[in-house]
């Protein structure tokens, strides 16, 4: 197999060759994987290349979106900064507005709980690997400091009391151990379970639920078993004051600020109060949503996981929790209930309850809470409760939490954009937006964020399984949503069942001209919706294009039949073009079936912003579904729209609603065919036997490529003897490229899957492998991915551009053109005729047809690019944005304003012609136009392929920015095609990632980070540099406020907390030492970024001199337990010996 593979690769290692004859990229020629070559050229280049590999670093910048899985909810009351704790160990800390700021934990261990250093700047973690971390949140990007491994005991609660320095940690076996913050070391005060239960106690009390300090003594400490008992243990005294033991497992505990009261929340859905006085029972049961029964005995209801008893000055205190709710209640939602006084609320929410904490205004416990608000943390989201307001209403989320409203299925990435698009797209979608939410201002306000001098117009849009649109603000790295849309409107709302699938309207992917602000959606049911802007309503008739891209089932080509047509004046009968291509609303043949989707024909009202205009949708033919549109391109200078599939390529004129050209992809080959080959029908190619074993068998095909010379039938970058090489009958060339990898749909398949998101990756990539292939795609190259189900020899159209270029050789000026990329590595070029007057436009047709250049490529084509002959990237031509619903002005004749960057406005210096960069799976090459000679070739991977390429703007030069399925990230130098940068950043773990990665301009790019979260990075050194510059900052110095006077009676009543000292008891000098077994300190690597963050300063040497310190108290430490180790043999032994001389002391010799 192994040596089978190798001669298939073998069969793609030519290359073409320039106009001067020799060879490119060919095994001859040595050149090696990731090597540029070049070719002799007719003439010089001359273009100075600026960019240099010093330019480029890679480094994550920010995380947009709702942390992924999230397990833990922390609040600094005095800094107001929020902390969310996920499953993969993921930190999120946000603050006001733009303080947005995502920490990784490098064990990925689930982060358990969190607990702020109120007003410190700083945060403790606790993870699943019961393993402590101290944060340094007083840089822009947080550092661990310390880090304690607990090795025997497994953490299950964390308390640390308002300026305490001293942490209480709860374990499983039930022991309570306290840690110091500022050195991360155990103390050796130890608070044993069997120590604070009874002796005459059978049972073991479970796991620490709860630990708080008494609001009254902060010597007291307040211990929650899971078993339902709890204990008041007295930290001086080293003993219980009392202990409360009842029925119901415990699950959480809340103080009354007077430290007289607490109250108990319960398995069994029940709240208890206990008083101080008498903790023999409890003061008060109620069970707030069990009712009585007709026998008399409560509803069994679901245990309440969370209560906070809070009090107020004006009011009743609140009492708040979440479950609860009795059984009997099937389908009922997860509800938030609100005590107040005897008015109970009962708040539904859509996700599971996580965490909930309640915001107060002030940080001491001891004192009237206050409370104003309660933020709710659900699996899926974030909603904070405004408390004073009788209806509670809920506060505008400023966060994009809502990415994931619908599972994203298509990401678009768009810097620098015209500065006016983003105020019209806020000030259409502001007038959207829900009402009812709290007048007050958003309470999580921490944090200082400055725009920075680095900032330029971004959007991201990002495409949902629903089939709504979002279109979001990613300026100065923050994200806001502008505006949204829904492609469902379109259609005819389903009935049941017609669609055969949830997401009928899922989003594939998305075409957008930002100048002339036409948006182009493809739909997973093969439809693509145009769309134009508009600031005024209108009522508008949505047209209805019907166009079939499917081969016919008997039709076959051979060799002789492909000679005599070398041109594309009669297409065959094979052609699509020829067998439906319906007018608007046109009818059905027979054997044809329209979509499941319908137009709407009636005139529709349509508010202002994007507005439909134009609906493409693909045929069904003999029960069959469309194969699924692979590719794209919209120009709005030319009005026309291009997409291909599987199947062959469509052209539509969107301004005359017609469609200009529906061909295979075979028929647009002709004579230039570099393949040939048979066409066969997707449901002959299923019955077919196995693709390794059909092309095995092939051994006549296989011997032919082989004994090609590159020279024989290659010239000029394109194949110029297609039928040199006959193949025999029924068997298929091998083609150069993979193509099994094509997703075809049977007929006992649905038209279209369940678009879970690009998360899930039900919806395959536009080119994917079958479901088989696809676990192991990303393994190895895809030249070799032959084993796939669907074997035949269509090629995809996986990429198409409009542009100003020459489509042959003999072209003098440059024309419209379309450049056509296949998933065999075949570039086409199909010149256009364009009318260029306005009348003339919009009443004669434009003309095209292929028979243009042929170029060829290893491995799919991904994109294209091109520059002038000084190495300037040339822009498509575009049309400036109009309104087509403004009011008439009688005054003004409404004319088209086109802009068009022609490679002609550059031969005055440079010469006629221009560079056309082209990248595939495996390697990238420029080409000068219109001789079609190759200058430059790299192979950019021979072990994986590249999922994503485009041709990026930095440092005021172009790039080509690479992602590839290994996980490396590489930018090219254009035109010559030098590795700048080739980094290892991100292993491709799941679809998710290759579907949503996309590169913009200014050194950016994103992609789904998980279902959830959207994560931006940076190639760019400049960049990187002000990264600091524009992340916000987390801490500010805020003055601590000041306790309340509590008065010379309840000060002197009220015990001795102000005379407890923490240090006098918990230091080393009073409990000792622990066991170094127990627990292991980490030094943190913070310690190095901290110090190069301070370097200069005394902070910094404090940091060094702090981290020497431990090092050295470490390695004294171990030195101490060798010593001690030592010592106690030595014991042992001189007692051994001590015995054998005593019991041998009297006895004679001989009695020995």
């Amino acid at each position: 197999m192994k040596k089978f593979r190798k001669v298939l690769d073998g069969l793609t290692t030519s290359s073409p060759v320039s106009g001067g004859g020799g060879t490119v990229g060919s095994p001859s020629c040595g050149s090696a994987a990731g090597t540029p070559t070049t070719a002799p050229t007719p003439r010089e280049i001359d273009v100075q290349e600026t960019l240099v590999s010093e330019n480029f670093q890679l480094c994550k910048t920010v995380r947009h979106g709702f942390p992924y899985q999230p397990t833990a909810l922390a609040f600094d009351p005095v800094q107001k900064i929020l902390a969310i704790g996920s499953r993969s160990g993921g930190v999120r800390i946000l603050g006001r507005p733009g303080v947005d700021c995502y920490c990784q934990h490098e064990s990925g261990a689930a982060v358990l709980q969190l607990q702020f250093l109120i007003n410190e700047g700083a945060l403790v973690t606790a993870c699943a690997d019961d393993t402590l971390h101290l944060w340094n949140l007083r840089q822009r990007r947080p550092a661990v400091l310390h880090s304690l491994k607990f090795n025997r005991e497994r953490i299950t609660f964390c308390h640390l009391p308002f300026q305490s320095k001293w942490l209480y940690v709860g374990t499983e076996r039930g022991n309570t151990h306290i840690v110091n913050i500022e050195s991360f070391i155990l103390s050796g005060y130890v608070i044993m379970w069997n120590k604070a239960i009874e002796l005459s106690t059978k049972t073991h009390p479970g796991p620490v639920v709860h630990l708080s300090d008494s609001p009254k003594d902060e010597g007291k400490l307040l211990i929650g078993f899971e078993s339902g008992t709890v204990v008041q243990w007295d930290l001086r005294a080293k003993k219980v004051d009392f202990r409360i033991y009842y029925d119901e497992a415990i699950h959480s505990v809340s103080w009354h600020h007077e430290g007289k009261q607490f109250m108990c929340s319960h398995s069994d859905g029940s709240l208890t109060l206990w008083n101080l006085r008498n903790t023999t029972k409890p003061f008060q049961v109620t069970f707030p949503h069990g009712k009585i029964q007709k026998d008399g005995r409560k509803e069994s209801c679901k245990p309440i996981l969370k209560v906070e008893y809070k009090t107020s000055r004006s009011s009743e205190p609140f009492i708040i929790f979440s479950g609860g709710l009795s059984y009997d209640k099937a389908g009922r939602r997860p509800t938030l209930t609100i005590m107040h006084g005897k008015a109970i609320t009962v708040l539904e929410m859509d996700h599971p309850i996580v965490e909930f904490m309640v915001l107060c205004e002030t940080p001491y416990n001891n004192e009237v809470q206050e409370p104003y608000a309660v933020v709710v943390l659900l699996e899926k989201d974030l909603i904070v409760v405004d408390l004073t307001q009788s209806n509670f209403p809920v506060f505008e989320n400023p966060y994009p939490m809502d990415v994931h409203e619908s599972p994203v299925t298509c990401t678009a990435y768009f810097a620098d954009c015209p500065p006016d698009i983003i105020p019209i797209l806020y000030s259409i979608g502001a007038k959207h937006k829900k009402t009812g939410y709290s007048q007050k201002e958003w309470p999580i306000s921490g944090g200082t964020w400055t725009l920075g001098s680095h900032t330029y117009p971004e959007i991201i849009i990002t495409g949902h399984a629903d089939g709504s649109i979002k279109f979001w603000d990613a300026s100065a790295i923050t994200l806001q949503m502008l505006y949204k849309m829904k492609t469902s409107k379109v259609f005819e709302k389903p009935k049941g069942g017609d669609t055969g699938d949830d997401d009928p309207f899922a989003v594939q992917m998305v075409s957008w001209c930002p100048q002339s602000r036409i948006f182009c959606v493809v739909g997973i049911a093969a439809h693509i919706i145009l769309y134009r802007f508009s600031k005024y309503d209108a009522n508008t008739q949505i047209v209805s294009l019907e166009v079939r891209l499917q081969c016919e089932t008997e039709d076959v080509i051979s060799p002789s039949e492909t000679e005599n047509n070398p041109c594309f004046s009669e297409p065959g009968p094979h052609s699509p073009h020829h067998q439906h291509a319906s007018s608007p609303r046109g009818g059905t043949p027979e054997g044809m079936k329209d979509s499941c989707l319908k137009v709407k024909e009636r005139s529709v009202r349509v508010p202002p912003g994007y507005q439909a205009e134009l609906v493409v949708q693909l045929l069904w033919v003999d029960g069959e579904p469309p194969q699924q549109i692979t590719s794209v391109d919209i120009n709005s200078a030319y009005g026309l729209l291009a997409f291909g599939n599987c199947n062959g390529l469509a052209v539509v004129d969107y301004l005359q609603k017609t469609i200009l050209l529906c061909m295979s992809t075979l028929d647009l080959y002709g004579s230039s065919d570099p393949y040939q080959r048979l066409t066969r029908s997707p449901r002959r190619n299923r019955q077919s036997t196995s693709g390794l074993t059909e092309l095995s068998d092939n051994q006549q095909s296989i011997d032919m490529e082989r004994s090609r010379s590159p020279t024989s039938d290659h010239v000029n970058g394109h194949c110029t003897s297609p039928t040199s090489q006959p193949c025999s009958a029924g068997k298929p060339r091998v083609p150069a490229a993979p193509e099994g990898r094509l997703a075809r749909r049977g007929p006992g398949r649905p038209p279209f899957r369940k678009a879970q998101s690009a998360a899930c990756m039900e919806i395959s990539l536009p080119v994917s492998h079958t479901e088989e292939s696809r676990e192991n795609s990303f393994s190895r190259s895809r030249s070799s991915s032959v084993s796939s189900i669907d074997r035949d020899t269509k090629e995809a159209i996986t990429t198409l551009q409009f542009g100003e270029s020459f489509a042959r050789k003999n072209d003098l000026i440059p024309t419209p053109c379309l450049w056509v990329g296949t998933s065999l590595g075949v570039v086409l070029l199909i010149p256009m005729s364009i009318p260029t007057d306005q009348e003339e436009r919009m009443e004669e047709s434009v003309t095209m047809g292929p028979g243009g250049a042929v170029l060829m490529l290893k491995g799919s084509v991904l994109r294209f690019g091109f520059l002038d002959c000084v190495g300037t990237l040339i822009q498509s031509p575009y049309e400036v944005w109009r309104d087509p619903n403004a009011p008439e002005d009688p005054d003004r004749l409404r004319r088209r304003k086109l802009v068009h960057f022609s490679p002609s406005s550059s031969q005055d210096t440079c010469g006629e012609g221009h560079l056309a960069v082209v990248c595939s799976e495996r390697q990238a090459k420029v080409f000068l136009m219109p001789s079609q000679s190759c200058l430059f070739v790299h192979n950019i991977t021979e072990s994986s392929f590249v999922l994503r390429a485009d041709i990026v703007s930095v440092c005021n030069s172009v790039c080509l920015a690479c992602f590839c399925a290994n996980g490396h990230v590489m930018t090219l130098s254009l035109p010559s095609l030098r590795p700048l940068m080739d980094v290892n950043y991100l292993p491709l773990t799941d679809m998710r990632i290759a579907r949503t990665f996309c590169f913009t301009n200014g050194g950016q790019a994103l992609y789904l980070s998980s279902p959830t979260e959207i994560q931006r990075i940076t190639y760019s050194q400049e960049m990187c540099d002000n990264l600091q510059e524009m992340l916000g900052e987390l801490f500010t110095p805020i003055e601590t406020p000041e306790a309340q006077n509590r008065g010379f009676l309840k000060g002197f009543f009220g015990g001795n907390s102000n005379n407890f000292d923490r240090e006098e008891l918990f230091g080393e000098a009073a409990a000792g030492k622990a066991s170094r077994s127990l627990a292991q300190h980490i030094p943190g690597q913070a310690g190095m970024e901290g110090m190069k963050v301070a370097a200069s300063g005394v902070v910094g040497d404090l940091a060094r001199a702090r981290i020497a310190l431990d090092e050295r108290g470490q390695r004294l430490g171990e030195l101490e337990e060798r010593t001690a180790l030592m010592m106690t043999s030595a014991e042992v032994f001189s007692k051994h010996a001590h015995e054998m001389m005593l019991k041998y002391k009297d006895k004679k010799w001989y009695q020995l």
